[in-house]
């Protein structure tokens, strides 16, 4: 089952700088929460690494259409399967209404557990608020990119991104968020062993929590075809 989110923000700049700032993807990272790195391939192809809720993931992201002071839209090609666009409109003079949709496939319980507590939909919330302040603490945009990628139209959904068929949970979870996990199985071993001894009028048996071998906080580990990517390397984008 797929969940999709959409939400909007206007920025108090003209939609040109808006789209452009858009265009320049790897300054992502310094508004979008998670984001660790994009890097820019081509004109259409990034690769993206970002850990959110604790789940680490990098995939592949094709740019499916780009029209100047208007749309942004990809899908994931690898490692992931999520899609969606990015549009922007005049609403007032100097003022730029900016809508985010986005459709993706939750893997794994990790991933599906913070998809049930509306994780996504809040930092994609948080994301637009940060870029708001991004983009209107500056008097112009930290780059351009003014050509267009001619495709389909519409705002992408997940059937784009079926080639990359997600990675099954795969992802890699990082070392705080699986000694969490660790420490929740034991309680819950713990409990019904407890259990099952009281209902059989015998003494229970004795479980013994092992905590897992302290780790790097950086540490993250992967599974072995969990690598996606995005869009940004080609020098026809500035990135000054």
């Amino acid at each position: 089952m797929t969940t999709k989110v959409q939400k909007s923000i206007t920025v108090d700049v003209p939609v040109s700088m808006a789209y452009n700032q858009w265009t320049q993807f790897e300054e992502f990272p310094q508004f979008m929460g998670g984001v660790q790195k994009v890097e820019q391939l081509n004109d259409r192809r990034l690769h993206w690494v970002a850990e959110i809720a604790g789940v680490k993931r990098e995939w592949y992201a094709e740019i499916l259409e780009q029209r100047q002071d208007e749309k942004v839209a990809w899908a994931a090609s690898e490692g992931a399967t999520n899609a969606g666009a990015v549009t922007f409109a005049p609403n007032g003079a100097g003022r730029t209404l900016v809508t985010l949709d986005l459709e993706y496939q939750p893997e794994g319980l990790v991933e599906k557990a913070g998809d049930a507590l509306n994780i996504i939909e809040r930092q994609a919330k948080s994301d637009l608020e940060k870029f708001k302040t991004f983009i209107e603490s500056r008097s112009h945009e930290t780059g351009a990119w003014r050509g267009e990628v001619a495709g389909q139209a519409g705002t992408p959904g997940v059937e784009a991104a079926a080639s990359s068929e997600g990675d099954s949970g795969k992802a890699g979870i990082s070392a705080k968020a699986a000694a969490a996990g660790v420490a929740a199985v034991a309680g819950a071993a713990a409990v019904a062993a407890k259990k099952s001894g009281s209902s059989e009028g015998s003494e229970a048996e004795a479980v013994e929590v092992v905590s897992p071998p302290a780790e790097p906080a950086d540490e993250v580990t992967t599974a072995a075809h969990d690598s996606a990517t995005g869009v940004k390397g080609d020098d026809t984008r500035d990135l000054s």
